[in-house]
């Protein structure tokens, strides 16, 4: 019976040791993608305003030509 307590007693350790790790890798995860979004946002955010820059050229000029 002592043996099977502490079978269940190891098992609820583990299971906090599992969930802590799941905690740090999302933690990880989330850290990593706050990186990313600093690092590379103002890359993403010019490409997509020369992109809209282009189709509205491109529009005026469609429109001028009519």
């Amino acid at each position: 019976m002592i043996e099977f307590i502490r079978s269940i007693q190891a098992r609820r350790h583990e299971d906090g040791a599992s969930a802590v790790e799941y905690g740090l890798l999302v933690a990880g995860i989330a850290a990593l993608i706050v990186a990313v979004v600093f690092l590379f946002g103002g890359l993403i955010k010019n490409v997509f305003s020369n992109t809209c820059d282009k189709i509205s050229n491109s529009a005026s000029i469609t429109a001028s030509c009519s």
